[in-house]
């Protein structure tokens, strides 16, 4: 028997309220985004992820000092003991992109396990922060000047400065720039987790209701990129909803056609095309 679909309306209500607070909660975030892909995660599940949050951090030793000393500890509790770490198969599942799915497996992408180390850190009372080097998330631990980081996908390895610089040039080709290293904020790591939905998506074709609820979700943060609408029509288009679809493009047209006119002329013409799908 198919598991009972929770209020999606609601699931959107609390996402867009936290998204809105002065200091969003990441976890709780990442457990709602995780409840519009997973119709069995209701509220009783949600609790259980905070709860298995906090039983971790409670593992932790007391009296740690130090960036060094706090990523040795996370290292050993959730890398050594518990087996959190990531593997390339695990790039292939949507489970991997998912909090909840990731504390069960204890498997994920690299910014989902470290979203876990951040979680049951920051429970703990470290100084511990995200960092979004392109193409691998990783944790970094105290001030700027005494930065330590660590890798959750390699089950907490510590990351040399010359690491961190072989992870960006690998991703990009290009140096590792300062600005880097600044810690991401909560709503950058979603916003950046939803990427990667929309990404693994966009590769499946047939799941085209996967990518429209990240489209949707992103779009209730409170700064996105604009062209995420059109992107919202296109997906509707192609699910059928061509009536939908043709009258979002010609909204976004809108929005654009005084600094980019050329491109709103192109979106109305794909917005005429999808309405005559209909004849």
């Amino acid at each position: 028997m198919a598991p009972e679909r929770h209020d999606g309306q609601e699931i959107r209500r609390r996402f867009a309220e936290e998204a809105r607070a002065e200091r969003p909660d990441l976890a709780l975030l990442c457990l709602l985004l995780g409840a519009e892909a997973d119709p069995a995660l209701d509220a009783n599940g949600i609790d259980a992820a905070q709860i298995e949050l906090d039983r971790l951090a409670g593992l932790l030793p007391y009296g740690l000092r130090g960036g060094r000393a706090w990523a040795s500890a996370l290292a050993e509790l959730l890398g050594e003991r518990y087996g959190f770490e990531g593997s390339s198969a695990d790039y292939q599942r949507l489970e991997s992109s998912l909090l909840h799915e990731v504390l069960r497996r204890r498997r994920g992408l690299p910014i989902l396990l470290s979203v876990v180390w951040i979680e049951v850190a920051r429970r703990a009372g470290a100084p511990v922060y995200g960092v979004a080097l392109p193409g691998h998330f990783v944790v970094g631990f105290g001030d700027p000047q005494e930065r330590v980081l660590a890798d959750p996908f390699a089950g907490g390895r510590p990351l040399t400065g010359q690491d961190a610089e072989l992870l960006v040039a690998g991703a990009t080709g290009e140096p590792l720039e300062p600005s880097m290293l600044v810690p991401a904020q909560p709503l950058e790591t979603v916003l950046r987790i939803l990427n990667n939905i929309r990404a693994w998506a966009a590769a499946r074709p047939e799941r085209t209701d996967v990518a429209l609820w990240a489209v949707d979700l992103s779009l209730l943060l409170p700064s996105h990129p604009a062209r995420l609408r059109y992107e919202r029509a296109q997906l509707l288009v192609r699910s059928g909803e061509f009536l939908r679809g043709a009258a979002e493009m010609e909204e976004y047209a809108d929005v654009v056609a005084d600094v980019e006119p050329a491109a709103a002329e192109a979106v109305r013409r794909s917005a005429r095309a999808a309405r005559a799908r209909l004849n």
